[in-house]
């Protein structure tokens, strides 16, 4: 089995449908078959774009306001991850979504990394393979009037820096009215507070809503896709070692691209690009990262080599201790030699 790294998942949009199952009984909600629950919680091949995509997560959310909703989702997600061959994964969520039914967002993150802990003992009790470790990434939200949620957002990330949660991210639906200039605040703040981040750009807007993430310091681009419209961009990034946080099916959900054979992965790789293979929402895109792998494999010859580099980019762009990051070399080293 491969050594795997995702830096760019979303808890919200990969709830493992078992655990969904339990908490629709939990909640007294229908028991609904598999069918069912598929259209609840992942967009048909017909997804128009990333505003179709994203409403999905309003059942999912649903199932996600208590400390005990929290807590099992984020152990029985990394329990799943474990058995498909992660080593090291970045979760995000914005605890701000999570206070319908009296939580603060402080209180969702202390869920979130008690369910992180619980996987910990977990692991410790059902040794086999390497160990998987992980961390949370808080995300701000492009919410119009919504400055007093992230500055929340920001306080909590720094109150649980060091503990659980490793950095931030800026995420929600990339439209005009909402550009990611109008955040530079929020991330002046994170800089000054240490708090490593990275911002959603280049998915629905173009190069520019790239550059403007590169304007406020961002080292990581989640997704980023889009850069390949301008080949100085593609070249800046190149030279200035700045990590895309790709996902593949994901960006064909929303219409990025029409077919997997048109995914720049590798193109992004010859050109120097420090791109890396992430899932984003493993349910509400039906995927997971060996399925993301083997589709890129099949579909656009992403060959051992190239996976070895996006796995490599991923270490060295992961939001971890040194420690951490050696030993994630070394598993890459033993897994991809």
């Amino acid at each position: 089995m491969k050594s795997l790294i995702d830096l760019h998942l979303h808890i919200d949009g990969s709830l493992p449908y078992a655990t969904v199952k339990k908490l629709c009984r939990a909640h007294g909600l229908p028991d609904y078959t598999h069918a069912q629950l598929f259209g609840k919680m992942s967009v048909p091949a017909s997804c128009h774009n990333l505003n179709e995509y994203l409403q999905k997560f309003a059942f999912l959310l649903t199932l996600m306001q208590t400390r005990s909703d929290l807590r099992v989702i984020v152990r029985e997600l990394l329990q799943e991850l474990k058995g498909q061959g992660l080593v090291y994964a970045e979760l995000r969520f914005a605890p701000q979504k999570h206070t319908s039914q009296g939580l603060t967002q402080a209180d969702a993150v202390s869920a979130a990394l008690a369910g992180l802990a619980d996987f910990y003992d977990w692991q410790r009790e059902n040794p086999a393979g390497p160990d998987l470790h992980s961390g949370l990434i808080l995300c701000l939200m492009r919410i119009p009037g919504n400055d007093r949620e992230n500055a929340e957002t920001l306080r909590v990330a720094k109150q649980f820096l060091g503990r659980g949660v490793i950095g931030l991210d800026l995420a929600g639906a990339e439209i005009p009215a909402l550009p990611n200039r109008a955040y530079a605040p929020f991330f002046a703040q994170a800089r000054e507070w240490g708090i490593p981040y990275t911002i959603h750009a280049g998915e629905a807007m173009g190069p520019d809503s790239i550059r403007e993430a590169l304007a406020l310091g961002a080292k990581r681009i989640g997704h980023g896709i889009r850069c390949r419209e301008d080949k100085d961009l593609v070249k800046r990034l190149a030279d200035e070692g700045i990590t895309l946080e790709c996902c593949a099916t994901s960006n064909l959900n929303t219409k990025v691209f029409d077919a997997y054979t048109e995914y720049p992965i590798k193109g992004l790789l010859h050109c120097g690009v420090r791109a890396t293979l992430n899932t984003d929402n493993m349910s509400v895109s039906n995927t997971n990262l060996p399925k993301e792998y083997a589709r890129l494999e099949r579909l656009t010859g992403l060959n051992r080599i190239e996976e070895a580099e996006l796995y490599v980019s991923a270490a060295k762009a992961a939001f971890c201790s040194e420690a951490e990051r050696a030993r994630l070399l070394k598993l890459g080293e033993l897994a991809w030699a």
